[in-house]
């Protein structure tokens, strides 16, 4: 933020437009006191005398303009600090929800407040909010930690009910209460590996003594499930990129098909007939799944402008891949014990660890096989199949509940929090610091000190998630992304 962090802030909390009701949000800032805002109330309404605003009652006030003209009528709200949105003297204006309405009166305020001579040595400064500085202050004071601020954002933006869910457990404090809880782990464990630190003649096997290396693995498993529900999270709030991949003619175009129920993917008998990625956006229960169909990979001769073309398009494909949250590896089930299977296999050994995988064995149409689930328990390379047929949709149900499971989905409505990359960043940093210090503790008690300061490296990491340690930059990228008046 540009501005001093106590200016006094005003700014239109509604979207733009004309609606039934408008707010305008004030955030007095440093000025304190029920007194001084109750006189800038009064002189905006004109009427001194008349206007004593009680801390969370409703006040039908008149805003008039400079010249006594009034501009409208509606209700002004006091929320005394601490006992508001930011943790200061918060006034909210409800009126007519009309554009012209509301910025007069932002423009009225403005006006007022730079000619009132509150304090001498207090200056009139109101001006308008930057984008997310009223959720800033309320972050600044201790009102919400970072990841509840950030939810604030997310529950606006949300565009499923599941995602609404997740904004609202973080805000209510369901993702900060797991990362607190593990960083309490590394404080209590810290606290021992310094205190020995302190006093070095002591002649005990540390380690052994209080169960360092148990305590450590114990943190270790707490952080591991915690950031297998942080990526869910991330899934349901910025949704999930599934590729659809494999040899030509397999039916990916097909499947997209049927998944958007729509021809959005050209679909012919012709191999090769899909030379560039295909993207659909597809919204299952509100969660956005960024489906691309990818072009088939197969050798190919290097003859001809056609086959140029399509290594391009493979070359497309293995990108689209690197980038995947999910990779559908679709085969033929008329092909699954003939002399095709090797190309499958040479595929499938290619395709990188970080996404989840799922074989489709589609065109079951063909072989008479039911459409069904076959667990990846049940299988020696331990990758699920489901087995379905993209033309007469028979298993799309199947694959349409796998993906849902995949991005955290529960069908009771109840699920996780929501996180941001941000977050899965500093949980990855968090865990890399910890193997490296459960690499120290195999060492014994002769690399205490390294133990200690990667410990205290891990807590530092997930302290950022909450805000607990931040610098200004990261907090003026955050709420820089919010709107105007939140």
């Amino acid at each position: 933020m540009t501005h001093h962090r106590d200016d006094p802030i005003i700014a239109i909390a509604t979207p733009a437009g004309r609606g039934g009701i408008g707010v305008i949000r004030i955030s007095f800032g440093r000025w304190t006191g029920h007194v001084r805002i109750t006189r800038f109330v009064a002189a905006l309404c004109a009427k001194p005398d008349e206007y004593r605003l009680i801390a969370r009652y409703a006040t039908l006030v008149g805003l008039h303009a400079a010249d006594g003209a009034i501009i409208d009528r509606g209700i002004a709200l006091l929320f005394a600090t601490p006992h508001s949105y930011t943790g200061e003297d918060v006034l909210e204006l409800q009126l007519h929800g009309g554009p012209v309405v509301l910025q007069m009166t932002v423009a009225r305020c403005l006006a007022l407040a730079a000619s009132l001579s509150i304090d001498p040595d207090l200056p009139a400064r109101m001006r308008l909010a930057e984008p997310g500085e009223f959720t800033e202050r309320a972050f600044l004071n201790d009102k919400l930690d970072l990841a509840q601020a950030e939810a604030v954002a997310d529950l606006i933006e949300a565009s499923s009910e599941a995602a609404v869910l997740g904004a609202q457990a973080s805000l209510s404090g369901a993702f900060s209460d797991a990362v607190h809880a593990l960083v309490a782990q590394l404080i209590e464990l810290r606290a021992l590996v310094e205190a020995t630190l302190d006093f070095p003649e002591e002649e005990i096997d540390f380690l052994e003594q209080s169960d360092a290396r148990g305590r450590l693995e114990r943190a270790r498993d707490a952080l591991a499930s915690l950031m297998d529900r942080a990526k869910r999270g991330t899934l349901l709030r910025e949704g999930m990129t599934v590729v659809l991949i494999g040899r030509p003619n397999v039916g990916k175009s097909s499947l997209l098909n049927a998944l958007a129920e729509a021809e959005v993917a050209i679909v012919t008998p012709i191999a090769g007939t899909t030379r560039d990625r295909v993207e659909q956006v597809i919204r299952l229960e509100g969660i956005a799944l960024h489906v691309i169909d990818t072009a088939g990979i197969r050798e190919l001769d290097d003859d001809g402008d056609a086959a140029t073309v399509e290594h391009i398009g493979i070359a497309r494909t293995w990108d689209a891949i690197a980038h995947a949250h999910v990779v559908l590896h679709l085969v033929d089930a008329a092909s699954m014990a003939e002399a095709d299977r090797p190309e499958d296999e040479a595929i499938a050994r290619r395709l990188p660890e970080h996404a989840a995988r799922r074989t489709i064995v589609n065109k079951i149409d063909l072989t008479g096989d039911e459409a069904h689930l076959e667990p990846a328990l049940d299988r020696t390379d331990g990758i699920e199949r489901i087995w379905l047929s993209a033309k007469t949709g028979a298993g799309i149900d199947l694959l349409r509940h796998e993906l849902l499971a995949i991005a955290g989905w529960q069908p009771s409505g109840e699920t996780g929090f929501l996180a941001r990359e941000r977050h899965l960043v500093a949980l990855r940093e968090a865990s890399a610091h910890i193997d490296i210090a459960t690499a120290h503790a195999g060492q014994g008690d002769r690399q205490l000190d390294l133990f200690a300061e990667e410990l205290r490296l891990s807590q530092r990491a997930l302290d950022g998630i909450t805000g607990a340690f931040s610098a200004d930059d990261l907090l003026g990228e955050i709420f820089g992304r919010f709107c105007i008046g939140k």
